[in-house]
């Protein structure tokens, strides 16, 4: 009897998601950082220290402002400049290995006794399972992860 799967194609190997090869310096910018640079709000010092850089998002910071966008009950015309903005810069997608990193860094500050909210870690295991920084506002959301995990933070 004739094996019946040798007459199946075989499969590609799944992808891994890859980030396009950033310049050497890429950070990750927090939700609210990202928020104030659509805006063109930046504080001039944290401005400074991200000129240059190729800036990347995280599936989480789209998806935070794609919420904020409904919750605000934005009009087409501001949501065209949101997609326009977005369009250029490259996104950490979720999958297996940000998962991973996700679990790893929720298990251990639960058992720290400093468990963080989820967002958070999501936006904390992007950057540590590529080793990018982070631009961040909010340093006390992200001191845990900088203190325990590797986490690099740019602060303005």
């Amino acid at each position: 009897m004739r094996n019946s799967t040798s007459s199946l194609p075989s499969s590609p190997p799944p992808a891994t998601p890859t980030l396009p090869k950033p310049p050497s310096r890429a950070i990750v910018l927090d939700t609210d950082v990202a928020s104030r640079s659509f805006k063109g709000r930046l504080q001039p010092e944290l401005a400074a220290r991200l000129a240059g850089a190729q800036l990347l998002l995280t599936f989480v910071t789209v998806g935070e402002l794609t919420q904020w966008t409904r919750l605000r009950d934005w009009g087409p015309r501001n949501r065209a400049m949101l997609d326009s903005w977005l369009s250029d810069k490259p996104v950490i997608p979720g999958g297996k290995t940000i998962a991973s990193v996700w679990g790893e860094l929720s298990a251990a500050a639960t058992q720290r006794g400093r468990p963080r909210p989820v967002n958070d870690t999501w936006v904390a295991a992007c950057c540590v399972a590529y080793g990018l920084p982070l631009a961040t506002l909010n340093i006390k959301d992200f001191a845990d992860f900088a203190e325990h995990d590797r986490l690099v933070l740019i602060r303005a």
